[in-house]
This record gives C-alpha cells, structure tokens and sequence, in this order.
C-alpha cells in the first residue's frame, strides 16, 4: 500500500497541479500537507515583518480553502507551524509514507529548505518527486538553457515567442483516497503568526480574498461576466478602481491560479471574442513574470546584493527620516504620496504606481533600494520574490535589463496617468477642495490660495521633501560615479 504526501507551498490549488495529479496517480493514498514556516514571519533587515498582516490574512483564506477543496475530493490538508525539513521527515515516519511530492521553487532560501528535506527524507529511504509548475512556458520548452538565458527581457520574449509552446494544464483529481486514520491539524490564526489583526481600509480597490475559488471566480468575472480582457491594454496603467487590471497577481503569487489556466482562458476569449493588443499584452505579462523566476534561477543570491545584478557601486544614501516619509506617504508630492498611502493602508498598489514610487526613492531620493523592496515584501499582498526584487533591480538601474540612469518624471506621470487628480484627491482627503490638476502640486498654491481650503494635513506636509529637478541631476552624477568606478 503505497502512502504519498504532497507538499504544497506557493501552489494553492487543485487545478493543473502537477505533484498533486502524479501523486494520486501512482500511489494509493495521498495526504496534503502546508507548512506556516516561522522563517516567513520573522522580521526583515529593515525592521519590518517578513510578511506582513495584509499577505498573512490572504494567505491563511488560501490554505483554508485549499484544504476545503482537497476534502471535497476525499483527502485532506494537514497544517503544521514549524519549519517543512522538520515536520515532514517525521510525519513520513509516523504514517509510513514513502513518496513526497511538491512543486520546485526559483529564490535561495527556499531551495535551500528543498535540499534540507531531500537529504532528510533520503535518509529515510523516502522518494522525493519534484516538478516545475509556476511559469507560463516550462524551463524544459525554452530554446536555450537556462546558464544562457539572455539578460535583455526583448531578446527573451522575441526568441519564446518564436521557439516555445506552452504546455496544457494538468487535470484536477476528481477523486484522492486519504491516508488513514488522518491526524487532526488546525489552521493558526494570524495573532499565532506573530501578527496583528488588521483589516483593509474601506476604500481599497478590491476586497481580497485568498483562495482557487476566488481566483476563478475572478479570472471569469473579468473575461468573461463583465468582458474586460477586451480594454486590458488601454486601462492597465489606470489607478483607480477595481477594474482597470486583472489583479490576478495576489492568485498568481501563491498559487491559487495556474498562468497556464490564464492562458488557457485567454486563448478561448481569443477564438470566441476577440484576439487583439489587450490579450497580446496579459500574455506579455505573463512572459515578464516567467522572465523575472527564469533570472532568478540563473543569477540566484546577487539580485538581493546592493549592487544588483551588475555589481553596480552606488552610494546609495541612508536617510532614515527621509526613507520614514516616503514609507508612510508624505513627501509632499501627491502622486507619491497617494500610491503609499494605498498601499500602507490596504496591502495594494497599482503597477503604475510601483513604478513611480521606485523612481522617486531611489532617483530623487537616492536612497538605497533594499530598503524600499523590503517595504513592498512586507506590505504586498502580491509580493512575489522573483518580480518584486526583479522590478526593484531594473528601477534602480542595477538589473540586468537595466539601461543607464531612467527616471520617472513624477509631473509628467501625474499628469498623464491621473489628469483630474481623481486618484490623489481618493487617498489623500486634504486635496479634496482642490479641483483638476492642481491637486498635484498643492506646493505651488499661493498663500492667499491656501486659505480657501481646509486641509486635513498641517501647512508643513505640502513643502516638498526634495526639489525634483535638482534631485535626479544630483543623483544621476551619483550614479554615472558609479558606472566610471565599474
């Protein structure tokens, strides 16, 4: 009688699951198992917790529902806090399993934990089966190995695009028999994780909600219920509203939803709707996502280094108090501030507004980057190891797809992404009174003006922190300094 577990970490799902479909396959009793690794939950170099209460919450509503889903079928998931290389071994001991089963992660540290329990478990004469299942297009289909990978993301897509297919999801079971007798686990609630209860503020974008169901349910309401997959692209770097992107990334990011089941959907929109630029481009995206775990793959611990993925020497400043404002949204520029705010406040922003804010904190601010990836590690609901610090790498210009000192023109951005001022004066009420564009520099309201308007904020918050102009010129010397020392 053969007993199986499978190990499930940033694969929440049922759906295309490859160890989960093999595991019922080719043993006759299959077990689930999460483990709340302690690691996730410690505090960061920066003082922040490693995840923070936004992503804790929705990835606890995903494991419940993943165990809901596994019992539906006749199995069950087992629960554990502790570290996996230590829970699993013993398990496999008392249940007498001899296969384990789980899907290959891309980041150091949580390769590391594969190779602890691999060597455990081979101790134990324990089979360890492993698989690939968390990019759009397989490492095996790519017309190049993964040590040649090139480093310009064009160069990437324009070969995969032409070379590689993408494989079909994989088969949900329809039916799992369950080792017996099944040992009783309880989920930890999030005061267990070390963390504080917090709910979102009421006017964040969307109500998140961890789980394969939710995920589903939101791929089909935005392709299919209320059709939007056909305005993706003109609405994608829009930053107000529920609507404007898919926001499958928190799914994507544990696993609640397989990009090849996106792309499946796609593919159907595209044969019974319309094929056009927009579902080009959520393909696109998916190819950035896949590009960013493909690099991690290859360059490993350097992409977390300072100097990035060119070992670029940047004398990035260290300015606590500056690094405290731009955190809690209060610079003095409302698009910044705005964004921050958003995201200190509900565990969202939008991919516009990423953009925007790593512009500021590292091309006007000069402050180091490390810093402001671990905020978003911290806060995300959609944090992603291989994206986040991937977009981190290529804002700073220390990537490897990096082109010398870009920045984002916070005027401009503002202007053309936000023209009435509709998203800043949404989170930031003191703007409230201010019509059109001119929420965007409060800073240039004249005295007598600011009498007419009853800020929220004191008169101080609307001095800005730094003068735009004369920041990036500083910065960028800072920089091309940098680029000469290399």
């Amino acid at each position: 009688m053969q007993k199986a577990l499978v190990w499930f970490r940033k694969d929440l799902r049922i759906h295309d699951h490859e160890p989960l479909s093999k595991a019922v396959h080719h043993a006759d009793k299959v077990l689930g198992i999460y483990c709340f690794d302690p690691r996730d939950y410690v505090l960061l170099p920066a003082g922040f917790p490693k995840t923070g209460s936004f992503r804790a919450k929705f990835i606890l509503q995903s494991v419940a529902q993943l165990k809901n889903k596994l019992q539906e079928v006749g199995s069950e998931l087992l629960v554990y806090v502790g570290k996996p290389e230590d829970v699993i071994p013993k398990l496999c001991e008392d249940l007498g399993v001899k296969e384990v089963y789980y899907h290959q992660e891309a980041a150091p540290e949580e390769k590391l934990v594969e190779d602890e329990l691999e060597n455990k478990l081979f101790k134990l004469k324990v089979t360890v089966k492993s698989f690939w299942g968390h990019t759009l297009f397989h490492p095996e289909d790519l017309p190049f190995p993964l040590k040649r990978l090139p480093e310009l993301f064009t160069d990437f897509r324009k070969s995969v695009e032409r070379e590689s297919t993408v494989r079909s999801c994989v088969d949900a079971p329809q039916k799992i028999n369950p080792i017996t007798p099944i040992p009783y686990t309880q989920l930890p609630g999030i005061k267990e994780l070390g963390l504080a209860e917090i709910e979102p503020d009421n006017r964040a974008v969307l109500s998140f909600r961890g789980g394969e169901d939710e995920a589903l349910a939101r791929l089909d309401n935005y392709f299919w219920s209320s059709n939007l997959l056909k305005q993706y692209k003109d609405t994608r770097n829009e930053m107000l509203g529920a609507d404007y992107s898919t926001k499958f990334s928190a799914w994507l990011a544990l696993g609640c939803i397989s990009p090849r089941k996106i792309y499946e959907e796609i593919t159907r929109y595209e044969n019974t709707h319309v094929k056009n630029d927009s579902t080009y481009w959520l393909i696109f995206e998916l190819m950035w996502r896949d590009y960013y775990r493909f690099i991690m793959l290859k360059h490993g611990s350097a992409i977390f280094n300072i100097g990035g993925l060119q070992n670029l020497p940047v004398k990035w400043k260290s300015n606590k108090d500056l690094f405290e404002l731009w955190r809690n949204g209060k610079t003095g520029f409302p698009l910044i501030d705005a964004n921050m705010q958003e995201l200190l406040l509900t565990g969202f922003m939008s991919n516009r507004g990423r953009q925007n804010v790593a512009s500021f904190l590292t091309k006007n601010l000069g402050l180091n980057w490390q810093l402001g990836a671990q905020w978003f590690e911290s806060q995300l609901i959609d944090y992603d190891v291989c994206s986040n610090y991937g977009n981190w790498n290529y804002a700073a210009g220390i990537g490897n797809d990096a082109r010398g000192f870009r920045y984002f023109n916070i005027v401009k951005q503002a202007t053309q992404y936000d023209a009435n001022g509709d998203y800043v004066r949404y989170w930031l009420p003191g703007l409230a009174k201010i019509n059109g564009a001119r929420a965007h520099q409060p800073y240039a309201l004249k005295p007598n003006e600011l009498r007419d308007y009853d800020f929220e904020l004191t008169r101080d918050y609307w001095q800005p922190i730094v003068d735009l102009e004369k920041s990036v010129k500083e910065n960028e010397r800072m920089f091309n300094s940098a680029l000469k020392v290399k």
